[in-house]
């Protein structure tokens, strides 16, 4: 007990001793001792009882407390402390509403559309103004009602529903407008909230339209030249000039090289100006088989090449972009390992009814550092080795593409000096039971 408190106890103690004293000595002298000091006693009692009712009459009435008049007995230090309380709480809660005055200032002010959602029903919670011109939100119609129905036609109940595992939407057209491109992520910040962010990236997808055309033109014309360029190289023999043979081989080679080159740009322009994809059934058996003498033919019988089918089962997608992305995996796999190592392609089961097609070799591995980024275009580990190979860099980005547009996923583990496993990921929507007949052969 502080100091203070004690004090007033104590003086309150020493004033109900003093008046029980002076009723005990009135009545001696009266002569009824017993009666006056029980008055006196009840007469304290009703005193006390009727400042603790003042106490609950205030506290119930919620007032804010007058400041406490001077005096310093436990009623008057009960009255400075609950004055003392109601001011703190007063001032924090003045503290906690500048607060939130700036917080939601700031939340207004921002370009970004950001709304608050409930977990369970995804229902809105709050938006900012962002929210009305980018995502059509309007206060306050539209608070607590369900996001995926606000939303239309823009679809994102199934996305919603992903919570934690949802993966940002890079590209979706504004409910709004749908001039307006929209990039929306999802941030599960409680156990019971979470806060969807829209960002306007119209501008980013303009210029991105604007870079894949750029590079799909200048691929594209680039293939009459290196026609003419072949056509002249073809038409010179070495054995009329063998001083320039070293010479003619190298332009052959670049020029070969150039020539694939458009062809993977020409590729990469083309799907990603795609969503989506002509679905149809892929089967397995011969895309396997197909992948092992492509393998085989690449290698030279410079390598060990084992093909495992353990999934028995197909696959629902494109067969030439599939057969494009397993390919390119292959081809890596044989270039980037020695002679003599092995290289393994495995089809298996997932977990979660899923399927991969995994691509295994003992080959030079990748530092850790690299793997984030491997599948950017034009990347490349080593320079010097990948011409030397006859890489493009745009392999891996490729594959990325390709499997992104077929709702899968491409992981990667790596050793350096042990080799990798690249490995494609297909949810279970992407997988059928094998057919007993293939009508139609995988692509060679």
């Amino acid at each position: 007990m502080p100091p203070h408190a004690r004090t007033a106890w104590i003086k309150t103690l020493g004033q109900l001793a003093l008046i029980l004293v002076a009723a005990l000595v009135l009545g001696l002298l009266v002569g009824h001792p017993w009666p006056v000091l029980t008055l006196a006693a009840l007469g304290v009692v009703a005193w006390h009882y009727w400042k603790l009712r003042e106490v609950l009459v205030r506290l119930t009435s919620r007032q804010w407390l007058a400041p406490p008049a001077a005096g310093n007995g436990v009623w008057s230090e009960l009255h400075r402390l609950l004055y003392r309380s109601q001011d703190e709480t007063r001032s924090r809660k003045q503290r906690l509403v500048e607060m939130l005055r700036a917080y939601s200032a700031a939340a207004a002010a921002l370009p970004d559309a950001v709304v608050v959602l409930e977990r369970n029903n995804q229902r809105v919670r709050w938006f900012n103004d962002a929210a009305t011109s980018l995502l059509g939100l309007n206060y306050p119609d539209d608070i607590d009602a369900p996001l995926g129905e606000r939303l239309q036609p823009l679809s994102v109940a199934h996305w919603l529903a992903a919570g934690r595992n949802a993966e940002p939407m890079l590209d979706a057209a504004s409910p709004a407008d749908p001039s307006v491109r929209l990039s929306l992520r999802l941030i599960p910040y409680s156990d019971e909230l979470w806060l969807l962010v829209a960002r306007d990236v119209s501008k980013l997808m303009r210029l991105e339209q604007m870079r894949r055309d750029f590079v799909a033109n200048v691929s594209h014309e680039l293939r009459t030249p290196l026609t003419v360029v072949h056509g002249y190289l073809d038409m010179l023999d070495p054995a009329d000039q063998p001083e320039w043979a070293p010479m003619l081989g190298e332009m052959q080679r670049q020029s070969q090289r150039m020539t694939q080159l458009v062809e993977d740009l020409l590729t990469l322009s083309r799907l990603e100006a795609q969503d989506s994809l002509a679905d149809e059934s892929v089967a397995m058996t011969p895309m396997l088989a197909t992948l092992k003498r492509e393998a085989e033919a690449l290698s030279q019988r410079r390598h060990e090449i084992d093909v495992e089918d353990e999934a028995q089962v197909d696959l629902w997608g494109s067969i030439k972009e599939l057969h494009s992305a397993f390919s390119n995996l292959v081809a890596n796999a044989v270039r980037y390992t020695p002679a003599g190592g092995r290289i393994g392609i495995r089809f298996s089961r997932a977990e979660d009814g899923g399927a991969v097609l995994s691509v295994q070799d003992t080959g030079y591995g990748i530092p850790a550092a690299h793997l984030p980024r491997i599948t950017e275009r034009f990347y490349r580990v080593s320079t010097s080795r990948s011409r030397e190979l006859g890489g493009t860099g745009l392999g891996l980005s490729i594959v990325k593409h390709v499997l992104q547009l077929h709702q899968a996923r491409l992981e990667i583990e790596s050793e350096v000096g042990r080799g990798s496993v690249f490995s494609c990921h297909f949810g279970p929507e992407r997988v059928r039971a094998r057919d007993l007949i293939h009508p139609f052969p995988a692509p060679t």
